[in-house]
């Protein structure tokens, strides 16, 4: 039998994401690429496994450098300094790729994610040097799920902190490294193929579907994440 893909190779694996069997190399090649590969798929979990920064230099080699805010310093104790700030962004971004299961037929990819969380960092950039509300364009409709879900995050924590102290001590320079953290975050954890889900999958284990997903302050023991 030859390969559902190729028509040319002898088929090796089954592809969930054709419903068929493949060869490897159309496998290797085609994976995250032009195939949705779902998270459950064998073969993209041994490739992630094996070669996470091989394929990471390569496929994110046209990305801005600044599009890393490189100039944003993190020191080793904010995340835990700002650890239910981090918490609620990440529970935002898995909501928003949840919610996104349903925009279209693929759902979101890492790099609609990543593209969010950039747009938001570059206007939290703007108002903290300059005190002007900027807000990036984007025609993305995933994107400004995303975005409304991070923003609704912010302002309720805000909120919540006036309610028990009187007054919000959040300021837009800790949103801004928690928002620059993940991002790095999210690049770190890509595979940066078109399709990759790793991402997306890491935000899915770290926050599974459930009633109640967050965990109160008062509840004992860290969840931080460190990529």
């Amino acid at each position: 039998m030859s390969c559902a893909l190729c028509q040319i190779r002898k088929e090796k694996r089954f592809c969930p994401a054709v419903h068929g069997r493949i060869c490897a190399q159309c496998c290797g090649e085609q994976r995250e690429v032009t195939l949705d590969c779902p998270s459950e798929c064998p073969y993209l979990l041994q490739s992630r496994q094996q070669s996470r920064e091989h394929e990471k230099s390569g496929a994110w080699g046209d990305l801005d450098r600044d599009a890393l805010f490189p100039q944003i310093e993190i020191s080793r104790q904010f995340p835990y300094e700002h650890e239910q700030l981090i918490l609620g962004l990440t529970f935002a971004l898995a909501k928003s790729a949840r919610a996104g299961r349903s925009l279209d037929g693929r759902g979101l990819t890492d790099r609609d994610l990543i593209a969010a969380l950039i747009s938001l960092a570059k206007s939290y950039q703007t108002l903290v040097e300059s005190s002007l509300i900027y807000e990036q364009p984007t025609a993305n409709l995933a994107q400004q799920q995303i975005a409304r879900e991070i923003e609704t995050m912010v302002k309720e924590s805000r909120e919540a902190e006036h309610k028990h102290l009187g007054y919000s001590r959040l300021r837009d320079s800790e949103v801004l490294q928690a928002l620059v953290f993940l991002l790095r975050m999210g690049i770190a954890r890509t595979s940066g193929r078109p399709r990759s889900r790793a991402f997306v999958d890491f935000l899915f284990a770290q926050f599974p579907e459930s009633p109640s997903t967050i965990a109160a302050p008062e509840t004992p023991g860290s969840r931080i994440i460190i990529p």
